[in-house]
């Protein structure tokens, strides 16, 4: 038996600027996905503790638009495709994190499950293996290239569950360390750690699901690809006026020192480019070195302006914002947070809110109690809780002393 736990994430800052080859400000969860691979005589099949159907990973029919199946199709197929036939067996899929909640749980079911096999079937140690992934960074790369269907290196691609994201989740559920932010650049193929930053002892994170759902793979997926398509848009522009060859808007900026004024201008008579450049920019550039200063000072004032801005930019720029995780951020803020903002695709998903350890508990019930009180249609399916920085994935399965 081979058991790996992947944890969720809260994406501090860095709103849709990871495959725009931009900064986040991350962490994981102590919340997650545990995948159990265990040895059969023939087959290959996925259970999920939350739901009664199995699949079969082999069958190559497609599965409904947002099945919790598609997550770890995608690493079974990919992980037999790039190294060979895997070998017999079931896969136990259990969670901790809510579905579609904006704290990556479908990335998190693709990592732990490609974790899993990988170290059920001893890919490991495979010299294709190691030849591509060198690095605990490389390694997220490839699972969020088998998540959006890229090829790594040498290492193909395939089909992919249809998102065209990038690789934040999966470094923050590789990368991350206990009790602390990390602020990751995914300017070049493998994300690079920029700096870290100590998690205060006295404050905690407190997250309200807010009940609608954020499921990338279903109605919200033409929304989510469209800030990426416009992202693509920018640096296709870009390249054909310069004659670079640049694979994002990261690379773009290091061109050159005006290369951030001559960006603005190449798609200035552009509106819907002008609007998704302003917010990468604002984001990426300005908004995340800001508050990650201001936070390792210990200025949480600084700090809640600048994810007040963070969180207009995404409203106006991206329009993934709804009136329930509008309301979340705005009433966490008149309720005393030093900061709030919604995190992940959007489109639904949750709210993350920064208070003072002491008032985490009470501060969560009167939060989600107002909200509860202006949605009550969120009643089922609205929740909280409280947390804090938590380290990445991690090998669960017990191993019996010999």
């Amino acid at each position: 038996m081979t058991s790996w736990f992947s944890p969720g994430r809260i994406e501090v800052l860095g709103k849709h600027t990871d495959y725009a080859g931009g900064r986040s400000l991350i962490a994981a969860l102590d919340r997650g996905v545990t995948a159990t691979v265990t040895a059969e005589p023939d087959g290959a099949v996925a259970h999920s503790a939350a739901m009664p159907d199995e699949v079969d990973l082999r069958d190559p029919a497609p599965l409904p638009s947002g099945h919790w199946g598609n997550y770890v199709k995608a690493a079974f197929t990919r992980l037999e495709l790039n190294f060979g036939a895997l070998q017999p067996c079931r896969i136990e899929i259990d969670s901790t994190l809510p579905l579609a909640s904006g704290m990556s749980s479908s990335s998190a079911v693709v990592v732990a499950s490609a974790l899993a096999l990988a170290h059920h079937n001893g890919l490991t140690s495979d010299p294709r293996w190691t030849a591509e992934i060198t690095s605990d960074e490389a390694l997220a790369t490839y699972l969020a290239c088998v998540e959006n269907g890229s090829g790594f290196g040498t290492l193909a691609g395939h089909t992919g569950v249809g998102t065209r994201g990038g690789s934040e989740d999966h470094t923050a559920m590789i990368c991350s360390r206990p009790d602390e932010l990390g602020v990751f650049s995914f300017t070049d193929r493998v994300p690079a750690r920029e700096r870290t930053i100590a998690f205060p002892e006295d404050l905690r994170f407190v997250v309200v699901m807010s009940g609608v759902l954020a499921e990338k793979t279903g109605p919200a997926l033409a929304q989510y690809n469209r800030s990426s398509e416009l992202a693509r848009s920018i640096i296709a522009a870009w390249n054909a006026a310069t004659g670079r060859a640049d694979a994002n808007i990261g690379q773009a900026l290091r061109s050159g020192a005006d290369a951030r004024a001559d960006l603005t201008a190449l798609v200035a008579q552009d509106a819907d480019l002008a609007t998704r450049l302003e917010q990468f920019l604002v984001e990426s550039e300005d908004i995340i070195p800001g508050a990650a200063d201001a936070l390792q000072r210990g200025d949480l004032g600084t700090f809640g302006a600048l994810v007040d801005a963070s969180q207009r930019a995404a409203d106006l720029g991206l329009g993934n914002q709804i009136d329930e995780t509008r309301h979340l951020a705005a009433s966490a803020r008149r309720q005393g947070a030093h900061a709030a903002s919604a995190f992940g695709a959007g489109y639904g998903g949750s709210v993350w809110a920064l208070v003072r350890r002491p008032d985490a508990d009470a501060f969560a019930t009167d939060w989600l109690g107002e909200y509860l009180a202006a949605y009550p249609q969120h009643a089922d399916t609205a929740s909280v809780l409280v947390t804090r920085p938590r380290g990445g994935v991690r090998d669960v399965a017990p191993h019996l002393a010999g």
